[in-house]
């Protein structure tokens, strides 16, 4: 392997070694609510905005970092509990208990979720490479999603039977894709608000999904028998390329008071099998990609696939009944070497297909205290893609730096995707170290209820100044005015820059000049 290429590989490596980016500990443990409060590279993904309230703080640069979530609209501790047993049973079915009705309350669950879902993500940066100075960050950011989906009839199918039902959507969702993020961030205050921009590149890493424009599946029922047929086409995209955008605006202080609004990836796309590095990293000591020597492919039935290739999977489902279940043939599907296909176009090149990033609007509000911070979001996403939900999510946090090398936090969010959400964490400050760690109780707020969890920690440190949240009041009272007589009468002040009540004053006797003396 040629030096070049391992250089890269150990970038690569690196980066999923250790993580976090858009959702660190502190944002976790607030349950994301961060328009107006996040500080440093860690505004980056929020607002940008916020970088303009930085020019008064030392640099800050993250060195290690772990940022993992997992959740799904149904399966919890309580959930399991509830259905454990032999027999689902519907309103009135079970003797003695004539509300008990845990079927039908396990569909509509199902339902209003479109099936049985769950979505995985993991938050990966470069060591090093995430730095902020001043009004400007440079930041990087790895994604690994996946996202899976069994559909609603398929579950209705097996727990309601067929009888209501003469055709039932049996469609299949899945999808899982890594992309990294490189990012510049700079923020313009101006005297009331301030404005931020981040510009970004987005390296498509890998992608493997079915097409939901070209796939579909069903099951029909007829007086006679069942019928059924599906087609799913499955596309991989190996290197992709795309740019971003995220806009901001945030209000400056105002007796304690921020407000703010940003669009994260306002612009925003992907565009897959582009010609660029990751396949020179992925197709071993041959330079040919798609054979057993890779670092890394997809397969299909055994066989490696390269980046020309698509999966295109037929089944049909014929004539069920009581009478032909012994038929070998009543499921079909097309053979393994006809489920692989060419996916080059009609000049012989790898078609490249675009992926729209999406899109989250956000609202944010914060009053500061002496020693707690409170603060609220509202956003949404345009679309139910990936790490976006089309729907509003409230949010509140709270902040306690009674201690201010130890603060405490917890937030609450309901809406959107996750329906509701419990966020815990603390933070040691010492110095120029920043650790933070941040847990959240997903889709529930109990350990039985939860549906899903976030695990985030990260290591940060800064000069030895320290990151300050406000400024330390000035131990100096106003400066001395004149009376007619000449006199110059000095408020006392208190250590913290206060006038004192205690009616004392201090003189200072000088000359006035002879023409104000007349």
């Amino acid at each position: 392997m040629s030096a070049r290429r391992t250089f890269l590989l150990m970038i690569l490596v690196m980066g999923f070694a250790s993580g976090q980016s858009k959702r660190d500990p502190r944002s976790v443990a607030m349950a994301g609510a961060y328009t107006t409060i996040a500080d440093g590279i860690f505004s980056v993904g929020y607002n940008p905005a916020m970088l303009a309230y930085q020019q008064d703080k030392p640099f800050m640069l993250q060195l290690f970092g772990l940022d993992f979530g997992i959740v799904g609209n149904y399966l919890s501790l309580a959930n399991l509990n509830a259905i454990s047993g032999d027999t689902l049973y519907s309103k009135g079915e079970k003797p003695g208990h004539p509300n008990f009705d845990n079927k039908s309350a396990l569909l509509q669950e199902l339902k209003e979720g479109g099936g049985l879902n769950f979505f995985q993500d993991l938050h990966i940066p470069l060591p090093i490479l995430n730095f902020s100075s001043g009004n400007m960050a440079l930041t990087t950011n790895t994604l690994i999603l996946q996202n899976y989906r069994l559909p609603y009839g398929l579950l209705q199918l097996i727990l309601d039977g067929n009888a209501d039902n003469p055709e039932i959507d049996m469609t299949m969702h899945f999808e899982v894709m890594g992309v990294t993020e490189y990012a510049f961030s700079f923020a313009i205050p101006f005297e009331h608000v301030s404005f931020g921009l981040t510009v970004k590149y987005l390296q498509g890493l890998f992608y493997f999904g079915i097409d939901p424009d070209s796939s579909y599946a069903n099951l029909v029922t007829t007086d006679d028998a069942l019928y059924g047929q599906g087609v799913y086409y499955i596309r991989q995209g190996i290197g992709g390329s795309g740019v971003g955008v995220d806009l901001g605006m945030v209000s400056r202080d105002i007796n304690g008071w921020r407000f703010g609004a940003s669009i994260i990836n306002a612009l925003g796309s992907i565009t897959w099998n582009k010609q660029n590095m990751i396949k020179g990293l992925l197709d071993g000591p041959d330079n040919i990609y798609g054979n057993d020597d890779d670092l890394f492919h997809f397969t299909w039935a055994g066989q490696a696939l390269n980046d020309s290739m698509a999966i295109r999977y037929v089944y049909t489902i014929d004539s069920v009944n009581a009478s032909t279940l012994s038929n070998a043939n009543l499921f079909t599907n097309n053979s393994p070497e006809d489920q692989i296909v060419s996916a080059l176009d009609k000049d012989g090149k790898l078609p490249e297909f675009t992926m729209d990033y999406p899109a989250i609007f956000r609202l944010g509000m914060s009053y500061n205290m002496e020693d707690i911070l409170i603060s609220s979001d509202l956003w949404t996403g345009f679309s139910n893609s990936m790490f976006a939900h089309k729907g509003w999510r409230w949010s509140m946090g709270l902040e306690m730096t009674k201690f201010e090398a130890f603060p405490l936090r917890i937030g609450y969010a309901w809406g959107g995707s996750d329906f509701q959400e419990l966020g815990l964490g603390f933070g040691f400050h010492k110095g120029p170290v920043i650790f933070d760690f941040g847990f959240a109780f997903r889709n529930g707020i109990w350990i039985h209820s939860m549906k899903g969890l976030n695990l985030s920690l990260q290591l940060t440190v800064t000069s030895l100044k320290s990151r300050k949240a406000k400024p330390k009041k000035s131990t100096y009272g106003p400066a001395p005015k004149p009376d007619e007589e000449g006199t110059a009468v000095k408020a006392p002040v208190d250590e913290g820059g206060v006038e004192s009540d205690s009616g004392e004053e201090e003189t200072t006797k000088y000359s006035l000049p002879d023409a104000e003396k007349q």
